[in-house]
């Protein structure tokens, strides 16, 4: 087994982090089961026996609504046999059935009944579906930890992550968002840390993506992060806890500008976001817009999307991703986010494809002994504010540092 300590310096890492077969089940223990994970949004589940099938690492779950409103998480695994009880993305059911032996659970993962049950020879209240020790929510997010072990969830999200998800949901002048659109999966033959940094890195946006520049002239992010070094206002922040951030906001030239309109176009909106948050936090969200962050370790806060980053082997992840629809705005006014998060995370778009090709690349590169990636950009401008956060410019790889510094907190944690 290698030892983590050899893999991480403080400004590099051994390329035997993304390919050691061994140092993957470690972290489906350490990060996956032992802390809290991203499951779903309560949206998600609108009605009684709606579903979702997420995954918590390798371990697959079912989020479901019950008939009291309640947010369950449960197995989809039977207590029985161990047949998988659904099937899909997404559905609704009045209980769960095992196609086996036909037990059957409700919503809350409690055995409601089997055929011939004269048979059973263990105690009823122990045949209940698995659950994760731990299950919180904050505003709708829904989040699970395994184990059980991993303290509060408030203690996972840190003031940091929790400001992060309380931006998303200001947005809406009725403060809810709605993830009802749809997931769309994206399979790339990399670890799932690659997903974590690119996600997060500001240096790669004038090269990978320049077929976006050139197609779409004057976007947010021309002024952003491609006016050149020294003229960018843009920077990059370490919340802390893992939760690293883009802050393309500092860098916009206008309010609304991450929605590429002006306030007389969507005018209706800025008055109910007004009257909701009053003028000068309505005026702050007009000009930040949504967040373009990491909250760990799989939760993708890609401004008007949303993206979960599932790993299913040491060289093979799933990115999911969703338009972060807004409650209390127009059908008009959603449907551009719709169009836009097409254009940009679509199997036809101009930035989740490239970054897929990006990390297969890095993944074959590194092959299976490794070698030093270096993460050293920016370390020399870095900076920490009154907040205690690590911040720098938009290019430099404060974030990725962040990023593995509370990686190799877990992964030594006892």
């Amino acid at each position: 087994m290698i030892d983590v300590e050899d893999l991480v310096r403080l400004d590099a890492i051994d390329g035997r982090a993304y390919t050691d077969a061994d140092l993957y089940r470690l972290e489906l223990e350490k990060i996956f089961t032992n802390g809290w994970v991203f499951v779903g949004h309560e949206s998600e589940v609108p009605n009684a026996g709606d579903f979702v099938t997420r995954r918590l690492g390798h371990d697959p779950v079912i989020m479901v609504r019950d008939r009291a409103a309640r947010i369950h998480v449960v197995a989809n695994r039977c207590a029985h046999r161990g047949v998988s009880l659904v099937q899909g993305r997404a559905g609704n059911v009045g209980s769960f059935q095992c196609i086996f032996h036909g037990w059957t659970y409700g919503h809350d993962g409690t055995l409601k009944g089997m055929p011939q049950p004269g048979g059973l020879a263990v105690a009823r209240e122990d045949c209940s579906l698995d659950r994760p020790g731990r299950v919180a929510s904050h505003r709708g997010f829904v989040f699970a930890n395994q184990s059980g072990t991993a303290g509060t969830l408030a203690d996972h999200l840190g003031p940091g992550g929790t400001e992060l998800l309380d931006w998303v949901c200001d947005l809406s002048p009725t403060g809810q968002v709605d993830l009802s659109a749809g997931w769309l999966g994206q399979e790339a033959t990399s670890n799932w840390k690659m997903w974590a940094e690119s996600d997060l890195d500001g240096y790669h946006l004038g090269s990978l993506h320049a077929s976006l520049w050139r197609a779409v002239p004057g976007s947010q992010y021309e002024a952003a992060v491609l006016a050149g070094e020294s003229k960018v206002t843009a920077t990059t922040r370490d919340r802390g806890r893992g939760h690293i951030e883009l802050e393309f906001w500092r860098g916009y030239d206008r309010p609304l500008a991450w929605l590429g309109v002006t306030r007389e176009r969507v005018a209706d909106y800025v008055d109910a976001l007004t009257e909701a948050h009053g003028s000068e936090r309505a005026e702050e969200l007009l000009w930040r817009g949504p967040p373009h962050a990491l909250i760990f370790p799989n939760l993708f806060l890609g401004e008007m999307n949303l993206a979960i980053i599932d790993p299913t082997a040491v060289d093979r992840t799933v990115h999911y991703h969703t338009p972060l629809l807004l409650g209390g705005v127009s059908t008009s006014f959603n449907q551009r986010i719709l169009r836009q998060s097409e254009a940009a995370m679509g199997p036809a778009g101009f930035l989740l494809p490239d970054d897929a090709a990006a990390a297969e690349r890095l993944q074959i590169a590194f092959g299976h002994s490794g070698g030093w990636m270096d993460l050293s950009r920016g370390r020399n401008r870095e900076q920490i504010d009154e907040r205690g956060d690590r911040v720098g410019h938009v290019s430099d790889e404060v974030p990725v540092r962040g990023f593995w510094r509370h990686w190799h907190e877990m992964m030594v944690a006892p």
